[in-house]
């Protein structure tokens, strides 16, 4: 599961790209409970958002040209350097190259072989998420693909996991976790871009699950926030209750609840 913990492999921040800041705060705010603490003139606008305190993702504004809004995954690893160069001989396609952030971090942006878009962190002073799994942080991520195969091995090469292959509705869906781990250390899956309704639309792309208290009910404050409900809530056996979302300017999530009785 995703931890505080800041293992090389895992998710370890997440960061909003939007075009009204002020909107997107009041829309999370209204979801989640997130507070934003805005950064000073040094990060460009860069914030955070907080739950009680504890750091659970970040926001800036972007411009049209700059990219379309959307959430961003980032997952660990202690050489950023190294981490772009083999994404690079996997074949990616590098957005943004390693670089400084004051001296919080060092981050890249990239996108796989088939155009799903994540980051590398590299922590320094800023470590990453405070707050995860439980309602209000992340839970979970999910990328949705063409070739299931071709991610496993791609994303193999440049941050080490460990899969697993697991029956799934119509196919095979796949869970990932940090190599030398066992199953209960799984943060994430693969699914088969089209699995689920209106994602194929988007491409291949990697969507944040937040754990809510009550799945119907965010849905039903995102829309009335002014977002939208891409799949309606539904249940699966061990895994829980959840649905996709997208906030008010295009940026897709997605909300879960835990089954507590899920192994």
């Amino acid at each position: 599961m995703i931890t505080t913990d800041s293992v090389n492999g895992a998710p370890n921040w997440l960061d909003l790209a939007t075009p009204d800041l002020d909107a997107s705060t009041a829309f999370y705010g209204g979801v989640f409970g997130w507070e934003f603490r805005p950064g000073g003139a040094e990060t460009g606008g860069y914030g955070m958002f907080t739950l009680d305190g504890r750091k659970v993702a970040g926001a800036m504004t972007v411009t049209a040209d700059q990219g379309a809004p959307g959430w961003t995954v980032y997952f660990r690893s202690a050489d950023a350097d190294a981490a772009v160069k083999a994404a690079e001989q996997a074949g990616a396609t590098v957005y943004l190259r390693p670089m400084d952030v004051l001296d919080q971090g060092r981050m890249a942006i990239l996108a796989d072989p088939a155009g799903a878009a994540f980051g590398i962190w590299q922590p320094r002073r800023h470590k990453g998420f405070e707050h995860v799994t439980q309602d209000g942080g992340l839970n979970w991520v999910e990328l949705h693909t063409t070739d299931a195969g071709a991610a496993k091995e791609f994303y193999n090469a440049v941050l080490d996991w460990d899969t697993f292959d697991v029956p799934f509705p119509g196919g095979t869906y796949t869970t990932v976790n940090p190599a030398g781990t066992d199953e209960n250390a799984m943060f994430g899956g693969i699914a088969p871009l089209g699995t689920e309704p209106g994602e194929a639309e988007l491409g291949p792309h990697w969507t944040p699950y937040i754990h809510v208290p009550d799945v119907d009910a965010a849905a039903a404050a995102a829309r009335k926030l002014g977002g939208t409900v891409r799949s309606a809530p539904e249940s699966m056996a061990g895994v829980g209750r959840f649905a996709t979302l997208t906030d008010p300017h295009g940026a897709v999530f997605a909300v879960i609840k835990g089954d507590p009785n899920q192994t």
